[in-house]
């Protein structure tokens, strides 16, 4: 394994890591040598995460974090800043999908929920943990967003704007870092590789990670939409 293959000894934070795509990028991290903090709400799935990540040989660290309270996302910040002394891995996943109805018929419950986990909570997890990173000059953060964030999606309305709202944030905040060394970049899945999806696909996201990350330092792939090789 070459120098740009080798993540060994870096810290791993990935958001929504209790199942599907986050707890896929987790394992993923860990198998390349990351020490691998897994966070989310609930802490029965974190546990399952890290004992499969243990279990293959890998390291993991539980948190409890949920990313819409910016207490809870500056308290995890500064658990990883007293354990490791640095991040060098940040994997904005945790999301949620709103339902299926129109815009008209959505309540502004559902809107705040989806709005304030999708890209309220990418803000303060960026807010919380780009710090340590622009101390140290290096560092990748990984949005992952949809390909609803590029395209209409009837019934999804609040979906769509909060992943379109994401994407805008990464190109951004991308500009705003890159002159501290530190890459952000955005993967746009399609339907069949989300979390909220039937179908297979969730370690296709993984991959795209491990590629990001080990990517040699002189430039950086900012944006990666991923498609089904087959259509659904």
């Amino acid at each position: 394994m070459d120098n740009h293959q080798n993540v060994s000894g870096q810290i791993a934070v990935v958001t929504g890591a209790g199942r599907g795509i986050g707890a896929a990028i987790a394992r993923k991290l860990a198998c390349m040598g990351a020490q691998a903090v897994v966070c989310g709400r609930t802490r029965p799935n974190l546990e399952r995460t890290a004992r499969a990540i243990s279990d293959a040989g890998g390291k993991a660290e539980v948190a409890e974090c949920d990313v819409t309270d910016l207490h809870s996302v500056e308290s995890l910040a500064e658990r990883v800043e007293t354990n490791f002394g640095k991040v060098d891995i940040l994997v904005n996943n945790a999301g949620i999908g709103g339902g299926s109805t129109p815009l008209h018929q959505l309540s502004p419950e559902v809107w705040d929920q989806v709005l304030n986990t999708n890209l309220r909570g990418v803000y303060y997890c960026i807010r919380s943990f780009a710090p340590m990173m622009i101390r140290a000059r290096r560092g990748h953060i990984i949005n992952i967003s949809s390909l609803a964030g590029k395209n209409a999606l009837p019934n999804g309305a609040a979906y769509s704007a909060s992943k379109w709202g994401l994407n805008g944030l990464s190109y951004s905040v991308a500009e705003e870092l890159r002159a501290h060394n530190i890459r952000v970049e955005v993967i746009c899945p399609g339907s069949v590789h989300t979390e909220f999806s039937p179908h297979r696909g969730k370690e296709d996201v993984a991959h795209v990670v491990e590629m990001l990350v080990t990517q040699a330092p002189q430039s950086f792939a900012s944006e990666v939409l991923l498609r089904p090789t087959l259509k659904p």
